[in-house]
């Protein structure tokens, strides 16, 4: 391999690792009261019966 195509590969990984840091410090937790949690919770059991309903 030339050197021109091992710095390409190394800019590549660079940028595919710096993306992934950025995107790693930028997430923020999600903060959810107890009445979203339960309406979060009964979507999901109703999305299941759906489900079932439908196999």
């Amino acid at each position: 391999m030339s050197i021109f195509v091992i710095f390409i590969i190394i800019i590549a990984l660079g940028s595919i690792v710096g993306g992934v840091m950025v995107l790693k410090k930028s997430a923020q937790k999600f903060n959810l009261n107890k009445e979203q949690l339960t309406r979060i919770k009964e979507r999901s059991k109703e999305q299941e019966e759906k489900d079932k309903k439908v196999d």
